[in-house]
């Protein structure tokens, strides 16, 4: 244990699920250096090189990279850490009135004013940035505010420009996003923006300086990006009606991670590339992903389209056609989707991909940091590209079978942090029943546990911060897990009990509230065969050749 943390043995390389390995390092200047080694590699398969507080995660394509030769690989990386630059100096200006003022107080023996005091007079280093875009740790706290802990429950809200402390760090939160740590104050500094190179305003090895102020100006708080309509040439659909919350999703943004950037995409992978396989496009290509009741659009020209998922029901012009089939579409004509009727999410694809704004390389929208295109609204325009492939023309079996019964399991295998639980294995989440509660949403699924044992028990004092993969089982001090969606922070300083393997993700991205949710262990030998067969159900679940050419 070191400042009140739990820690590896350094050099130690451990599986994060099936698709991410995890170096441990003595101390984040090792880690630094390590994941910017690795990162310049650009070892083949590796997806994302994500810096923690003492650790690298290393994101792979388990189709591409084999797991085994890249720990070894990883183990052998060079962790010296580079000679440390002066760095700028940058003031943040501060009001120092944050809810947890008076609970920081109260642990750290300082008071109130001893609090403002001892964070003012210190000069701080950027030591990783993660968790959210541009969410700088700022090392160097005096001893007694070191200590301060995490909040026992994360908030599902965090402002913009707040200023907080947990786990020895202090952070400004650059967007409105969940978050466990204690906030002290607020600032109106903008610390992100991407859409100006370099994006983010602080970097490693930066020096910080907080300013007590008396009044600021802060900026409106912002539920989402504010925008207008987009418009695309030769559009092929106008949107009538946005539906309850709809977002194109693509493959999302690759290697990122280490600048605090989710990667998004689909919630659910499955039914997206089923939908997008029906209509020839690769993998990957921008669909729509449709949470609750869908969207309402306008058809300016002939199209195919698909919808995998939720089943939901499906008109056009008023006469309803089936979901998991191509559908053409001609101009004049209206297309109108329901909420689900099984499931949480719906997936539609058109032939060619859709086309919207693209933010960092991606049209893909996050709710974590609003980072994205955003949500469809009114008048919005969708483009269409060529048609990539030949059509196929119906699913035969759906491969992204969405559970039945009101109960939904997923398949886990022991995470970075398994020891943490009551009996040191996943048996002790095996054996609860959980409830999916209503605050999830793409960061991640929450549950609530609904049996007669209480909480889920696990020891008590912190980890380091470490990156983190979708599918993690995080379990915060109040012992009700969380498992994180496309949109969860890069970084976290929850223990990982258990990873829900790729195979399951698809399930995972289908949680609805209310729900039961069940965890059965499996080994890393399991998730890869569990693999193999969903390329296998995918490739065979799609079939025919759509018998009718436009024209």
């Amino acid at each position: 244990m070191r400042n009140g943390l739990v820690t590896s043995a350094p050099d130690a390389v451990q599986a994060v699920g099936d698709a991410a390995l995890r170096l441990d390092t003595a101390d984040t200047d090792s880690a630094a250096a390590a994941a910017t080694r690795v990162r310049q590699s650009a070892w083949a398969g590796v997806r994302d090189v994500i810096c923690g507080i003492r650790s690298v995660l290393v994101v792979f394509d388990p189709a591409v990279a084999d797991a085994g030769a890249l720990a070894l690989r990883l183990r052998n990386v060079d962790q010296s850490p580079f000679r440390e630059g002066s760095g700028r100096r940058i003031e943040i200006p501060v009001r120092f009135d944050g809810p947890d003022l008076d609970e920081v107080a109260a642990l750290s023996g300082l008071g109130p004013r001893g609090v403002v005091e001892a964070l003012t007079g210190v000069e701080l280093k950027v030591a990783v940035l993660g968790f959210s875009p541009g969410f700088a740790y700022l090392a160097g706290l005096p001893e007694a505010l070191a200590s301060v802990p995490r909040r026992s429950s994360p908030r599902p809200s965090v402002p913009a420009g707040s200023v907080a402390l947990a786990g020895g760090f202090a952070a400004v939160y650059p967007q409105r996003t969940p978050g466990g740590w204690q906030v002290i104050g607020e600032t109106p500094l903008s610390l992100f923006d991407p859409l100006s190179p370099p994006y983010a305003r602080l970097s490693s090895g930066d020096r910080v300086a907080f300013v007590e102020v008396g009044a600021l100006f802060l900026p409106a708080a912002k539920v989402g990006p504010e925008r207008a309509p987009w418009r695309a040439e030769g559009a092929a659909f106008v949107v009538e009606h946005p539906g309850t919350f709809s977002t194109v999703q693509d493959a999302g943004r690759v290697g990122l991670g280490h600048m605090g950037v989710p990667a998004a995409g689909p919630a659910d992978p499955t039914s997206a590339r089923l939908s997008n396989a029906l209509v020839g496009n690769p993998p990957g290509t921008p669909c729509l992903e449709i949470a609750g009741a869908g969207p309402v659009l306008s058809c300016r020209s002939a199209a195919f389209v698909a919808v995998v998922g939720a089943e939901p029901q499906i008109w056009l012009d008023g006469i309803e056609v089936l979901p998991g089939r191509v559908v053409p579409v001609a101009a004049g004509q209206r297309l109108s989707i329901s909420a689900p009727r099984r499931g949480m999410r719906s997936y539609l694809a058109v032939a060619g991909g859709m086309r919207a704004p693209s933010v960092m390389g991606s049209c893909s929208t996050d709710v974590l940091s609003w980072l994205g295109p955003g949500a469809l609204k009114v008048g919005d325009e969708i483009g269409v590209g060529p048609a990539a492939a030949a059509l196929a023309d119906h699913l035969l079996a759906d491969a992204s079978d969405q559970g039945s019964g009101g109960r939904r399991v997923l398949r886990v295998v022991p995470g970075p942090e398994v020891d943490w639980l009551a009996g040191g294995s996943l048996h002790s989440l095996a054996t609860r029943r959980f409830v999916v509660e209503a605050a999830s949403d793409r960061v991640g699924v929450r549950l609530r546990v609904e049996d007669s044992n209480g909480p889920v028990a696990r020891h008590t004092g912190e980890v380091a911060s470490a990156g983190m993969v979708t599918g993690a089982v995080q379990l915060p001090p109040s012992g009700q897990p969380i498992v994180l969606l496309p949109d969860h922070a890069t970084v976290g300083g929850y223990p990982v009990a258990g990873v829900v393997i790729t195979a399951d993700l698809g399930q995972l991205g289908q949680c609805v509230p209310g729900e039961e949710v069940l965890f059965a262990p499996v080994t890393l030998a399991d998730a890869a065969d569990a693999r193999v067969a969903l390329d296998r159900s995918v490739a065979l679940a799609v079939a025919g050749h759509y018998p009718v050419v436009p024209g």
